[in-house]
């Protein structure tokens, strides 16, 4: 898909919502990965660095043998260091809450996006009010409320964590909005992909350094350690090549649903394969969630039964037209 000639059967809403849950699981996925990845010894943020790096670099080889190279200005410099450190700012903080609060509550915050992104998009006039995309947001946002309601109960210490673990989501929504507003002309998604992890590694780097841990860089104990490394650089590859093509199709608060699906599908994975306890509510939540994400996709149907004809094909056309409404 290329920015001067956008492939238009792909703007629907089925690979929309292929798109949503592939990139949701695999978030959801991606936090037990590091969570394992800690117990075995390693550096969680270790892990995003070389994570972060190596799907870089594997996404932008297969950007080169498509043609679709970010051009070389001053804007996609921008863009990359940007959305980089906003990539790299909410995955530090999960990651760091993972070891106190544990994997399945860090995937809860991770539901909270969408409310911010939503606010955020209504305030900058990204997209006009629409009562049924409201709603999908509430149901979303209910859903979310009902997995960390429990936590408010909670230790102090671990109520404290989850607070910190909540920037996370913050931060998220702002890198949505900032992706989608300075998205560059004439630019994909495949080309933009790579140089936001390329830029998050660098700015995890930057940070390892900063507090001293530069030394945990090269240090993964076992060989699990280094088997899970791969595995989530995999993980980054798939995830983020859609992540992309989801916030081009869609914009950002339909993309924002990701949070909602991968703290279901986080929460599940770290019962299942971590023996974490299982969050009150979950059934409930995943129902609230589910009707939440039906509800926008509707959105999404409408405008691209109604939309596709007047669209141009521009590579910033997410950043003007929301087709998730």
């Amino acid at each position: 898909m290329s920015a001067s000639s956008p492939a238009r059967a792909t703007r629907s809403s089925p690979v929309a919502i292929a798109c949503l849950l592939v990139v949701g699981g695999l978030l959801g996925l991606s936090l037990n990965i590091a969570k394992l990845a800690a117990l075995e010894g390693a550096s969680p943020v270790a892990l995003l660095f070389w994570a972060s790096l190596g799907s870089g670099v594997v996404l932008q080889i297969v950007g080169l043998a498509k043609g679709q190279a970010p051009r070389l200005r001053w804007q996609t410099f921008e863009y990359g260091a940007i959305s980089g450190f906003l990539f790299a700012a909410p995955n530090i903080v999960a990651l760091l809450a993972i070891h106190h609060i544990g994997a399945g509550i860090v995937s809860l915050t991770f539901a909270f996006p969408i409310l911010f992104t939503y606010v955020l998009a209504l305030l900058l006039r990204l997209e006009g009010f629409v009562g049924t995309r409201a709603l999908g947001v509430a149901f979303g946002l209910c859903g979310a409320v009902l997995l960390a309601l429990p936590k408010v109960n909670a230790s102090d210490a671990a109520f404290l964590w989850f607070c910190f673990a909540m920037a996370a989501p913050v931060i998220i929504a702002l890198g949505n909005i900032y992706r989608t507003v300075r998205w560059p002309v004439g630019e994909t998604s495949l080309s933009l992909a790579p140089l936001m992890l390329i830029g998050g590694a660098i700015a995890t780097l930057l940070i390892m350094l900063v507090v001293g841990e530069g030394r945990s860089l090269v240090t993964f104990p076992t060989e699990t350690a280094l088997v899970l490394l791969f595995a989530q650089t995999a993980v980054f590859t798939v995830m983020y090549a859609c992540y992309f093509l989801l916030q081009w199709l869609a914009g950002p608060v339909y993309l924002s649903q990701i949070g909602s699906v991968a703290a279901v599908v986080g929460g599940a994975i770290a019962i299942g394969l971590l023996g974490e306890p299982l969050p009150q509510n979950l059934l409930l939540a995943a129902a609230f969630i589910s009707t939440g994400v039906v509800l926008v996709s509707r959105i999404a149907r409408a405008k691209a039964a109604t939309g596709s004809n007047r669209r141009g094909g521009r590579g910033d056309a997410v950043a003007h037209e929301d087709l998730a409404g």
